[in-house]
């Protein structure tokens, strides 16, 4: 426990209090109730389809004709098992993903610091939380040092309170999040019984905000079911006015309404996002909404990080500056005794247990070169956490004797502002500064101050500061970092770099990583003097910001999106917060982030790897593309459904009811794996992140799109309505014209399906994308049209007869000249491209 600082005394809970906790006060979760499978079941028989599945099958009943019956029920079976499947995997993706989103919380137990789930805490569990975590149960402070919180999430304000051990001051609350310092806290409550579960419930009651997808496709869908409802009324008016049978009109109708329905196309965008997000989370990305993979896609802008994100964030220490002696020293000479100070210094202003690597760094050079280790001899007694622009912080020491230290570390440009040089030494010391900057070096000044009593200032720039000097961090690329923005910039998308650091150690770091546009920088505190308009067309043309503090990084990211950017923005720390929340796409850090960014952020990258974030945008254009690419197939195979039941009864042919709700049906069970199952599980094509994003306000399908799609069901239309007038000429009865229709239409159904796996590339192009999936579903497809054919009582049933050679060769040619010419359009639009 020495780790961190804390009293022996505090041991925790043993396993034995642990459980006889949780058995009385239960898990620290505030449940979110998900649909069980019987609810789940219910709302699939909800659906219009299975409501027209159960009509059709109750007339056929009343009619008599039970087989007929039985298959619609049966049909009733497949559908609700295809949805449910699909729910079903819906719903196990998005758990998985709560489950990674859980964080972790450090816990004293049988006197060991152990890291658990959140879930685990129990009711007298001492917790410890620290800078940038978020605290997660209802407690009372037991020990703390210099621990400040944000209560925002309850009280609605956004400034820090300090708090401390002392009656009246030691309450924390889940929720909330830890600014500065350390506390330990014993848990008090836990779940829905925490301040912020009791206002759980009403959480749990707020709708996400549906995505410009879901709207559009929302609308589409009922613009198809209004029309569903037109022709139905339309076709059973009709129908009864040349019959006079009522129930066969009725038949008609409701054969007709289920050729118009799309029920496919929300099950589809459902399966697509729920499955892309699992399919990331695979991958170290976490996406912590589903819909968000939509905007992926769209991703025009990426603002990133330089230190951890860019670089290795392994902090160094190459150089030591120091002022007295007026020399700079490499790492082989840091043991020269004129640099006692200046690390002593260093190590006083870092945290007593740091996380931080440059910190880190620090501490350790001490150990090395300090011959008398004297951190346990001396106690932090006040501090003043990292703040300013640009920061600084201040840590004040004693020991058992009152002898103090009072030691500061921070940007140079702050360092000098508080120190006691005059103006020409400070410029001297700007010259150093700027020469490691532009070798890429992360510098950070040094310094020291005396102060009697307890009347400490207000501000840690009220101390009178002696400067010490500098110490001079290398913190290099990642490597394969240069191919990382090589690919960003293939796809379209710009680079900003958002950081704390100065502009000539980033413009270095920038060009090594293969940055473009680095030459001109600007700092954070200039971005005040800017209108909005002039703030708009800075951050466009602008690629580093430096010197960066939250409320710039929030004014960036909403100049970028004021401007139609879609922003990524990439983050760590609690300063990253609020650009984060703002950001399209707040992406945070899993191996370095706080808790806070990563509560803000809409996406986790769990290894920290940069290149993850082209990995989610390659996946969100893939998954976008695919879901246009099945509505597409969806709208081009309904057509000629919906015209081919209609047709033949509007124009008086000889055998009007050519279609019965059996052939829909089976129709349907055939589109609905393919759409959403099929198409789901495309690979992404091969020039898909050497296109510009699309923005993010264009419909899922423009008018060219949706003109091609309703083209392409024409043309099958014509091939299979001209199928039935050569059956026809050739003197085939309804059973022998029924046949020929219905095997045209499944060809055309299954060549469509394959020439829509690409609105670019040649159908034979893209059998290279490897989709085990298609063989599987048009193989299935093939042998039960063929067991329908050629299976007498399944033909019978069907009321269709087999075909010969000749009439199976014709209708493969009608099925190939209605879908292949498709091809020509795709030549062309590749010649067009290339000239």
């Amino acid at each position: 426990m020495s780790t961190y600082n804390i009293p022996n005394q505090l041991q925790g809970l043993s396993d034995e209090e642990v459980q006889s906790s949780r058995e009385k006060y239960g898990s620290n979760k505030i449940e979110v109730t998900h649909r069980g499978a019987f609810e789940m079941l219910l709302d699939i028989l909800k659906e219009p389809m299975l409501i027209l599945l159960f009509a059709i099958s109750i007339i056929y009943v009343i009619v008599g004709n039970y087989a007929e019956a039985l298959f619609m029920f049966v049909a009733i079976v497949a559908v609700s098992a295809i949805s449910f499947y699909q729910d079903n995997r819906s719903k196990k993706a998005l758990e998985e993903l709560e489950k990674l989103n859980e964080p972790l919380s450090t816990v004293i137990r049988g006197g060991k610091i152990i890291k658990l789930p959140t879930h685990e805490i129990v009711v007298g569990d001492l917790c410890i939380t620290e800078e940038g975590k978020m605290i997660n149960a209802d407690g009372r402070i037991v020990h703390s040092n210099d621990f400040s919180v944000n209560e925002a999430s309850l009280t609605g304000e956004s400034f820090s309170v300090f708090k401390n051990p002392e009656k009246g001051n030691n309450q924390i609350y889940s929720g909330t999040i830890t600014v500065s310092g350390l506390a330990v806290f014993e848990v008090e409550h836990i779940g829905k019984q925490t301040k912020i579960g009791q206002i759980g419930d009403s959480i749990m009651t707020i709708k996400e905000e549906s995505s410009p997808l879901q709207i559009q496709i929302r609308q589409f869908v009922k613009w198809m079911a209004i029309a569903g409802i037109i022709i139905f009324m339309m076709v059973w008016g009709y129908s009864y006015l040349q019959s006079g049978n009522l129930l066969s009109s009725l038949l008609n109708g409701l054969t007709m309404a289920m050729s118009v329905l799309p029920e496919e196309i929300p099950v589809a965008f459902t399966t697509f996002m729920a499955l892309g997000a699992w399919k990331l989370m695979r991958d170290g990305i976490i996406i912590k909404r589903s819909s968000i993979v939509e905007t992926l896609g769209s991703t025009t802008v990426i603002c990133t990080d330089k230190t951890g994100t860019i670089t290795e964030n392994t902090m160094h220490l190459k150089k030591l500056y120091d002022y007295q002696s007026d020399k700079t020293f490499d790492e082989e000479a840091f043991q020269d005794s004129a640099l006692s100070t200046l690390i002593n210094y260093a190590m006083w202003s870092s945290e007593p247990v740091p996380f931080d690597p440059m910190e880190k760094t620090l501490h350790q050079v001490y150990v090395n070169t300090q011959q008398v280790d004297q951190r346990k001899n001396y106690e932090l007694f006040h501090e003043y956490p990292l703040e300013g622009k640009p920061p600084m912080m201040t840590h004040l020491f004693q020991d058992i004797n009152k002898d103090r230290i009072v030691a500061a570390k921070g940007a140079p440009e702050a360092i000098l502002a508080v120190s006691n040089l005059s103006d020409i030494e400070k410029e001297k010391v700007r010259g150093l500064i700027s020469a490691f900057g532009k070798e890429g070096y992360r510098v950070l000044g040094v310094a020291k101050s005396t102060f009697e009593g307890d009347n400490f200032p207000l501000k840690q720039q009220d101390f009178e500061f002696e400067f010490l000097g500098l110490v001079v961090f290398y913190d290099p690329p990642k490597k394969g970092i240069k191919e990382v923005f090589k690919h960003i910039y293939e796809a379209g998308i710009k680079v900003k770099v958002i950081t704390g650091d100065n502009a000539d150690t980033t413009g270095s770091i920038a060009k090594q990583a293969g940055i473009i546009n680095t030459e001109v920088g600007i700092n954070g505190n200039d971005l005040a003097a800017f209108t909005e308009e002039q703030l708009i067309a800075v951050a466009d043309k602008t690629v580093l910001f430096t010197r960066m503090f939250p409320d710039a990084k929030l004014a960036v990211v909403n100049a970028l999106k004021k401007n139609g950017e879609v922003v990524a923005m990439l983050g760590d720390g609690v300063n990253d917060g609020p650009a984060l929340k703002a950001a399209h796409i707040g992406v945070a850090m899993g191996t370095k982030g706080t808790e806070i960014a990563k509560a803000a952020a809409a996406l986790v990258i769990t290894n920290d790897d940069l290149d993850k974030l082209v990995v989610a945008i390659a996946a969100g254009r893939r998954i976008y593309t695919n879901i246009k690419k099945a509505i597409q197939y969806i709208i081009s195979i309904h057509i000629p459904i919906i015209l081919t039941v209609s047709l033949p009864l509007f124009l008086g042919w000889i055998f009007p009811n050519i279609f019965t709700p059996v052939h829909v049906i089976f129709m349907e069970l055939v589109m609905g794996p393919t759409c959403s199952i099929v198409y789901e599980n495309e690979p992404m094509e091969k020039n898909t992140m050497q296109q510009a994003p699309r923005k993010l306000t264009d419909t899922f399908l423009n008018l060219r799109e949706l003109t091609i799609s309703i083209i392409q069901g024409i043309v099958i239309t014509i091939g299979v309505l001209f199928s039935y007038q050569w059956m026809v000429q050739q003197g085939g009865s309804e059973e022998q014209t029924r046949a020929m229709v219905f095997t045209t239409l499944i060809f055309s159904n299954v060549l469509l399906s394959l020439v829509n796996r690409s609105f670019y590339f040649s159908i034979f192009e893209s059998f290279n994308n490897k989709n085990k999936l298609f063989p599987v579903v048009i193989g299935l497809t093939l042998l039960l049209l063929f067991a329908i054919l050629f299976i007498a009582p399944i033909a019978n049933f069907f009321k269709l007869t087999s075909l010969n050679m000749t009439e199976l060769a014709m209708s493969g040619l009608i099925a190939l000249l209605s879908v292949l010419w498709f091809e020509i359009y795709k030549w062309f639009r590749r010649k067009r491209s290339k000239d």
